[in-house]
């Protein structure tokens, strides 16, 4: 059949035929189910972030899915046993504040949504492997967050403590630093505050160094991006503790610095506003000190972490009327309160070195405090940098040390051994590594999450529950006011809450906060490799054939403490023997977002577009099409600047290739068209590289010149019999199977096959991507004057002889002398005259 034949019902290519026809089969035979025990193929591990189930898939999900499916299918096509899984994110506040509003049990809400999600991933032909669904809400899963959770109680690494916390007064429950966003809380745009709660952590600190080292492994595979956030959220840095005596206090402060060589400098101290040190040392002052720093200390319960380091607000802060002594000159120290400092940065406490510091030196200027420089810092031309007392600018280079005792000349370096020694020998400091990292806050406030498996007796104290008593589960919703108060929901619960202790029998207590949902999401990849094992949270066996992944898929937005934790986690379980690698994502790929008209799509500007409609206006094939074409994948898309509607008019090209081949299934390719057969091998072969360095714009725009090459061979000579034309239409529909797949099946039937997805990747001749000749532009004064075709493998000087014996380049030069000829074999040459 011709491209010029009458196209009937029959005929026409129709999206929503193909998915009618396509997707009860796929339902049936699950084309994507990892292979059994004993399938011998290499293993790829695949994943996606996993979604939170708030509604129905939007365009950014869209996104996200086709390209973690590109990868999938393609290593299913190399011919290795890929898992790739899929699950659900859905504990958290979005279920629970829905279910209050509707007034409906989270259970339920969640259920459905998790329902609605799961069929629209399948009508998106997603290659998920079916058969290891997991929902974090399920007890099935969260009785391994507890089980887990003991494992880490047993070793140190989940304890209790009192702390300042994020709080949400709105959502009443406390709040991680991400979920903060310019000092609101991200999920409803409350004021987050300061409150002082008895909390239950995980010991993260104690793996810093090594989840800092351990990112050098992973710097050719993860986004640099991730890595410096990585990096700069770890904050490694190395210094000294120094001993500060306070005046009239029995207990000395010790003070973290990066730069004890600036010692001699320090003029004031300051303590954190919101610290316990702040609070006991304005309690001993007059009533009028104690009255302004309550009201101080009160308002700063409001600052974000970030907005109180800022270098461009005003320095604010109360002077406590107490004094600290240095401990190398014996001066005594004015300590300020202030918000500048936090109470979890070092000890809460900073040595104040207003003139190399800016902001120590805004502060002593707001507070009219003494300036001291004691590093003689020099420009690029030598020059002595301005006094800071005078030009408000901190000098911060490393400098000559001046006004500093005997340690006047030294630089940096020797300085800081200098100082460090003589503070060790005098029993006042010691070398010190600091760290920006801080223990994660795990305990949330409350229903919807897993339950902590603790339980508090009077005469046994925190107990662990143990491992045959687990899951605890939650208690029904009903009767429970989920309405934020203050304290979980849970506490209501009293036939749920009044238990048993494990370990004497008495009466006690369960513990009543729940589990941040990062817990849940810190682990999930182990549980897809065994998802029905009940005896504990994973194989091990599973573990060492499946894991770690090998190609992580998701959003920029969860680089840092996603990631982090699930490092922590890895960590911790290999440190248990319960796996044998340390790092859980081998590999990295950061999707950007979807946007309309520039910015993030929302109802409330007016610019949201709706998968939904999308789908069934342009077809799944086409918009997945579309959100791979569009540009690297981590760059945003624009939806209004792509066309779905262009993308469907390509696949109804494509697809007419397979419905006018005429040739046999088993015609020898050899006796075709050389060229089109040139053209589909290089194709083949360019793609692989393509597809595996995350280009999958440039393989559409492959496998559309293919298409194109392929349809004039169709529409002339041999026509729809040449078998080089079926060769070419089956490598279009592999290689369009990764973005395609409803279209890519249909071609793949109509050329006599089944199963596009396992048709496996098609061989290359190597023989046939041999150019024999290329052309080399040859330019005179930069002007282009001749085109030669020569040997892909010509020499400079064999080439700089073809092209000043080029008549053309002859006729240009008119006798000239040359002066120079710039040789790049084989593709250019430039002669120019004198």
């Amino acid at each position: 059949m011709t491209s010029a034949t009458p196209e009937t019902d029959e005929t026409r290519y129709d999206f929503r035929a193909l998915e009618e026809r396509w997707l009860p089969v796929w339902r049936e035979t699950q084309p994507f189910r990892s292979g059994a025990e004993g399938d011998e193929r290499p293993t790829k591990y695949v994943l996606d972030m996993f979604p939170y189930p708030s509604g129905d898939l939007h365009m950014g999900h869209a996104e996200a899915y086709a390209l973690g499916d590109v990868i999938a299918r393609y290593w299913a096509q190399r011919g290795f046993n890929v898992l790739h899984p899929i699950g659900w994110d859905s504990f958290g506040l979005p279920a629970e504040n829905a279910a209050i509003t509707r007034g409906l049990d989270p259970r339920g809400w969640t259920e459905d949504n998790i329902a609605q999600q799961r069929s629209s991933m399948e009508r998106y032909a997603c290659s998920f492997d079916w058969d290891r669904v997991l929902a974090t809400h399920r007890p099935d899963y969260y009785r391994w967050n507890q089980w887990l959770f003991t494992r880490l109680h047993e070793r140190g690494l989940a304890y209790r403590k009192h702390s300042n916390v994020n709080w949400c007064p709105k959502d009443q429950t406390v709040l991680a630093n991400e979920q903060v966003v310019g000092g609101l809380c991200e999920r409803c745009d409350t004021p987050v505050t300061k409150k002082k709660l008895n909390q239950w952590y995980f010991k993260v600190t104690d793996f810093a160094d090594r989840l800092l080292d351990d990112l050098d492994g992973l710097q050719d595979t993860w986004p640099s991006k991730v890595i410096a956030m990585q990096r700069n959220w770890i904050g490694r840095s190395q210094g000294a503790d120094v001993t500060f005596v306070i005046e009239g206090r029995d207990q000395p402060v010790d003070i973290y610095t990066t730069r004890p060589d600036t010692l001699y400098g320090a003029t004031f101290m300051v303590v954190a506003a919101d610290s316990d040190l702040a609070a006991e040392l304005a309690s001993t002052a007059d009533a009028a000190v104690q009255a302004e720093f309550e009201a101080y200390a009160e308002r700063v319960k409001t600052e974000s972490d970030i907005d109180r380091l800022s270098t461009e607000r005003d320095k604010t802060g109360v002077f406590l009327g107490r004094y600290a002594v240095n401990p190398v000159n014996g001066e005594r120290l004015p300590i300020w309160a202030s918000d500048y400092v936090l109470a979890d940065y070092g000890h809460g406490a900073i040595m104040a070195v207003p003139a190399h510091d800016q902001r120590d030196l805004d502060f002593a200027r707001a507070m009219d405090l003494p300036v001291r420089a004691v590093l003689d810092c020099r420009d690029e031309h030598g020059d002595r940098l301005p006094e800071p007392a005078e030009s408000g600018i901190a000098t911060t280079g490393d400098g000559t040390l001046i006004n500093s005792g005997d340690l006047d000349g030294l630089d940096k370096t020797a300085a800081i051994a200098a100082i460090v020694a003589r503070l060790e020998a005098d029993g006042v400091g010691r070398a010190s590594t600091n760290y920006r990292l801080r223990d994660w806050l795990i305990s949330r406030q409350r229903y919807w999450g897993t339950p902590i498996p603790i339980v508090h007796c009077d005469a046994c104290g925190e107990v662990r529950v143990p491992d045959d008593q687990l899951p605890v589960e939650l208690p029904a919703a009903e009767g429970l006011d989920l309405k934020p108060k203050g304290q979980s929901p849970l506490a209501a619960a009293t036939d749920w809450v009044t238990t048993t202790c494990p370990s004497c029998g008495g009466t006690a207590t369960r513990d009543t906060d729940t589990m941040d949902t990062f817990v849940d999401s810190s682990w999930y990849f182990l549980r897809y490799l065994s998802p029905g094992k009940t005896d504990g949270p994973f194989d091990p066996a599973d573990a060492k054939r499946w894991a770690p992944v090998d190609q992580y898929v998701g959003g920029v937005t969860h680089a840092i403490l996603h990631l982090l934790y699930a490092r922590f986690f890895t960590k911790a379980l290999h440190d248990m023997g319960m796996i044998d690698f340390e790092e859980p994502f081998s590999a990295l790929l950061n999707q950007g977002m979807v946007q309309m008209d520039g910015s993030a799509m929302s109802k409330s500007r007016g610019n949201l577009v709706r998968l939904s409609e999308q789908l069934d206006e342009f077809g799944v094939d086409a918009i997945r099409l579309t959100m791979a074409f569009a540009g690297p994948p981590e760059d945003d898309i624009d939806w209004a600047d792509v066309s779905p509607a262009g993308s469907a008019k390509f696949l109804a090209r494509a697809w007419r290739l397979a419905r006018d081949v005429a040739s046999a299934p088993d015609s020898d390719p050899a006796a075709g068209d050389a060229a089109l057969r040139a053209v589909t091998h290089r194709t083949v072969a360019d793609c692989a590289g393509l597809v595996e360095g995350f280009r999958f714009n440039v393989v559409v725009a492959r496998v559309m010149e293919l298409v194109n090459a392929t349809r004039k061979v169709i529409d002339s000579g041999a026509g729809p019999a040449d078998p080089a034309v079926r060769e070419a239409a089956e490598a279009v529909a592999i290689v369009l199977s990764l973005f395609s797949p409803y279209c890519a099946e249909d071609m793949w039937s109509m050329l006599g096959h089944e199963n596009v997805a396992h048709a496996g990747w098609p061989a290359v001749d190597e023989s046939l991507l041999v150019e024999e000749t290329v052309t080399c532009v040859v330019q005179v004064k930069g002007k282009v004057r001749d085109r030669l075709e020569v040997p892909p493998g010509i020499g400079e000087d064999e080439l700089r002889e073809a092209a000043l014996g080029s008549a053309a380049v002859q006729r240009a030069l008119d006798g000239a002398a040359i002066r120079t000829v710039i040789v790049r074999a084989p593709k250019l040459v430039n002669i120019v005259p004198a």
